[in-house]
């Protein structure tokens, strides 16, 4: 009777670690357009990048990229920015980008006899003033937390997307943030792990950002916080941006095309 037990163990195991492929049905290629520009504070934000890839099925370990297509950025003074393929990459990069506060720019994209276009505004970010480190009593013992602090503008309505990378973690963790509660006062970003110890090294990023892409990016962090994931690689195709395909609008292209300051600060947790 024993070894019988013991044989029906060894099958289920067995079998609970048979590799299963489902089939499934993959859906035409949509384009997927990666175009934030952000302006670093203190640098010239001359050079610029904009990504074109494609989705592809499920089980694919490589994402396609998009060659031979025709992108610019065009200000309000209708001067065009070119951005140009640096060859097979799909990567088209602008060197002479001249960014200006509260300026409209609009994207302007060609490819496979479609026309894609987006418009939007570049928005000013407070500097990240100080940063803060705390530890706290946790669950299972002592846990570090870190805040970087910034200041709100009262006299306009702002929303903001905080990130902070740990090298230890897969992606950079992103909060969208409105000043609902906050208007023109201290505002701070939070990190806090049990596993963050000193000599960690943190690196804390903030975007002023419109309130359309506000929600936007708040509907990506949920969708990828439940896996881990990053909310930047290739969105959900139920998630539409803000670039339209003027050639054929039900033929909606995936990502968003989005401005901003930028401000950054490093940290070493001590």
């Amino acid at each position: 009777m024993k070894n019988i037990i013991y044989l029906l163990a060894i099958v289920f195991f067995a079998s609970c670690e048979t590799k299963v492929d489902i089939p499934l049905d993959t859906a035409n290629p949509k384009l997927v357009i990666d175009a934030t520009i952000l302006w670093q504070k203190g640098t010239s934000g001359s050079t610029q990048k904009i990504k074109l890839t494609t989705t592809t099925d499920y089980y694919s370990s490589t994402i396609p990229v998009v060659s031979g297509a025709t992108v610019t950025v065009t200000n309000s003074a209708n001067t065009v920015f070119v951005f140009t393929e640096t060859p097979n990459t799909g990567e088209y990069v602008c060197s002479s980008f001249v960014p200006v506060i509260n300026e409209n720019y609009t994207l302007n994209i060609q490819h496979a006899g479609q026309f894609y276009t987006a418009t939007e505004k570049l928005l000013a970010t407070p500097t990240i003033d100080s940063v803060e480190q705390n530890t706290i009593q946790g669950f299972g013992g002592n846990v570090i937390q870190v805040k970087f602090f910034f200041l709100d503008n009262g006299a306009e309505v702002n929303n903001y997307l905080i990130g902070i990378k740990n090298p230890a973690d897969v992606a950079t963790k992103y909060r969208a943030q409105k000043d609902e509660f906050f208007n023109g006062n201290q505002m701070f970003g939070l990190y806090s792990d049990k596993d963050l110890k000193p000599g960690d090294a943190l690196y804390f990023s903030l975007q002023g950002i419109s309130l359309r892409y506000y929600n936007y990016m708040s509907k990506m962090i949920n969708i990828s916080g439940s896996s881990g994931g990053s909310p930047f690689s290739t969105p959900p195709a139920t998630l539409r941006g803000n670039i339209v395909n003027q050639t054929d609008e039900s033929n909606y292209p995936l990502g968003y095309f989005h401005l901003s300051e930028i401000d950054t600060r490093n940290y070493i947790v001590n």
